[in-house]
């Protein structure tokens, strides 16, 4: 009994010691939130902001010379196949996302993403491929297997991808 304890108290304080801006996985909703320390390229940055203001086609060709320079930067692939999807390519999106996931498998950012571009596509089984991912790597409820969740139930209701929000 003593050991649940201790295990779940660990569990507990790793969760709540672990800022979302910190996780590396692109912020995990369907805006960034915050550009991390780690990210000091004033070309992501610039990214990033021009992501925040919905200004996508600007990010990408930020973005591709970032990843030119960092090929292992699976963070700014992520944002980079963000930005590509918003900007009205959900197919192209999808191998820049699977670039980021080969570099970092467990990115929930780029699993929820690549889930939300394979719905744009009419993909239902391999959007759901992701969120199980997402199920198996959120050992708490996470705000990307929720986003991606509700998208899919919105998909089955309505036979077409959500939009994702302005405000987000």
């Amino acid at each position: 009994m003593q050991s649940l304890r201790l295990i779940a108290l660990i569990a507990l304080v790793v969760a709540l010691g672990v800022p979302t801006s910190a996780r590396g996985d692109g912020g995990g909703s369907s805006r960034p939130k915050a550009v991390s320390p780690k990210h000091a390229d004033p070309q992501y940055t610039a990214a990033v902001r021009a992501i925040q203001a919905s200004k996508f086609a600007q990010a990408i060709p930020l973005l591709e010379q970032v990843v030119a320079r960092d090929q292992s930067n699976a963070d700014a692939y992520n944002w980079l196949a963000y930005a590509t999807r918003r900007n009205g390519d959900p197919a192209k999106s999808i191998g820049i996302y699977q670039q980021a996931l080969m570099i970092d498998p467990k990115h929930r950012g780029a699993h929820e993403y690549i889930g939300e571009a394979y719905l744009a596509l009419n993909d239902l089984s391999n959007a759901k491929q992701h969120l199980a991912t997402l199920d198996k790597l959120c050992f708490f409820p996470c705000s990307e297997y929720s986003d991606l969740k509700k998208a899919i139930q919105e998909f089955e209701r309505n036979g077409v991808a959500t939009k994702p929000s302005a405000g987000r």
